[in-house]
């Protein structure tokens, strides 16, 4: 299986949202709702220090009552947060995501954030990874230049 550094050559051009721990819950919902996404990466300066996901906003912001003009990512983020490094399997990243109920790991390298892997990274890998596995049975099978339907 493939490594998150395979993932983050993948998508190097991918960059990585996050905020800042000083930043209002309403600004870190603003950019959820911008780019489209659930989570983001909490930084102090440039560590990495928590992630701020939807369900932070619904637990810890709407269930409570606070006012998101105010209240800070850094006071309802999930911290400290799980992360990850270059040379971790997928398989490795797969069991902790599994085990945690989390869908993001944060790539870290010597205290600095790299990038981010989703559970939807390791499923389009594993995808990738079993089309190539079926082709080279059925070429095994059936030849290398079968005309083989679908």
């Amino acid at each position: 299986m493939s490594t998150v550094r395979d993932i983050l050559n993948r998508h190097a051009d991918r960059d990585v949202a996050s905020v800042s721990h000083s930043d209002t819950v309403l600004d870190a919902a603003r950019v959820m709702n911008e780019r489209r996404i659930g989570s983001l990466v909490v930084l102090n300066g440039d560590h990495v220090v928590g992630i701020f996901t939807e369900r932070d906003v619904l637990t810890r912001v709407v269930a409570e009552l606070r006012d998101p003009q105010t209240t800070k990512v850094g006071d309802v983020m999930t911290s400290p947060c799980l992360v990850c490094k270059p040379e971790d399997s997928l398989l490795d990243c797969q069991t902790v995501m599994t085990q945690q109920r989390i869908r993001h790991l944060p790539v870290v390298e010597d205290g600095s954030l790299l990038g981010i892997l989703t559970q939807g990274d390791i499923m389009a890998d594993t995808s990738r990874e079993s089309q190539v596995e079926i082709r080279m049975l059925q070429d095994y099978l059936y030849g290398p230049n079968a005309n083989i339907p679908g």
